[in-house]
């Protein structure tokens, strides 16, 4: 650690004294980078006294449940797989603005359960502090459910947790951000089972063909791609227009279109407005 900057030096020394002091520890894990430095540090502090615990659900790809499953296993930690049922909860799949939070409710009612019976107190999330600048309705549902957030606590941002990663021999420090498939819908248009696999093939068959910052948003017959700045420039140098168009048509989408504004994290948020922040609570 010798390296690092001071300022990232000492927030990596007063998160390491938040874990310790929270004893035994429930993590909300999804193999993300975030979520994969949290659990690496709570495993050091606290050894098997920290579970990591996923949600499997249809808005979770399996190829992520595999991926948290390999960085668990590669840090040693107690890892479980829980099922989660969010297309259940009443008003989800409308998916209003606070569709997140809704599925958050369900996400760590669900943990709490687990740590309850564990004999845990604790529930920690992955949450940065670069997070507190996006829309983000499932914070409030963490904030209610007596989640913490020690990664924000500290103050540590993406650029920074991706620096600790890299110190800490974490294999997946630099991975594309990734948010679960129901984001991919406009608020107010309908999710369903069906529409979710559909925005999975997609998205896997853009990954094989070596895309890494990307998502394919759902628009009835129309998926829109949105592709970060050099895979954009791989898509035009490679000449893959016209295979993704055969895949995608494949699988159910009528029209592929390219978003020309490239990937924004968040973007169906762009026409939320002031409606975000009432729905986010204080």
């Amino acid at each position: 650690m010798q390296s690092l900057e001071k300022s990232v030096q000492e927030k990596y020394e007063r998160l390491k004294s938040i874990i310790a002091q929270a004893g035994r520890v429930a993590l909300a894990f999804s193999g993300g980078v975030d979520s994969s430095l949290l659990l690496k540090v709570c495993f050091d502090v606290l050894g098997q006294a920290v579970l990591a615990i996923t949600a499997r659900s249809e808005s979770f790809p399996e190829k992520e449940v595999m991926e948290a499953t390999r960085i668990a296993a590669l840090v040693g930690a107690r890892h479980m797989l829980m099922d989660t049922e969010e297309m259940q909860v009443p008003g989800f799949s409308e998916n209003p603005p606070n569709r997140c939070y809704l599925c958050k409710q369900e996400l760590f009612g669900k943990i709490r359960q687990i740590a309850d019976r564990e004999g845990i107190q604790v529930i920690f999330d992955g949450s940065n502090a670069d997070d507190a600048g996006d829309y983000r309705p499932g914070r409030k549902a963490a904030r209610e459910a007596g989640v913490r957030s020690p990664l924000e606590e500290v103050g540590l941002g993406k650029a920074e947790l991706r620096t600790l990663s890299l110190m800490l021999g974490l294999p997946n420090w630099d991975r594309p951000s990734f948010a679960c498939l129901a984001s991919r819908f406009p608020y107010h248009t309908k999710i369903t089972a069906s529409a979710l696999r559909q925005v999975e093939e997609a998205e896997a068959f853009l990954w094989q063909l070596g895309m890494r910052v990307f998502r394919v948003r759902h628009h009835g017959t129309v998926a829109r791609i949105e592709l970060g700045a050099e895979d954009m420039q791989k898509l035009w140098e490679e000449s893959m227009a016209p295979s993704i168009v055969k895949a995608l048509k494949s699988i159910g989408y009528n029209y592929v279109a390219l978003d020309l504004e490239g990937y924004r994290s968040g973007s169906m948020n762009e026409t939320l407005g002031e409606e975000k922040q009432a729905l986010a609570g204080p």
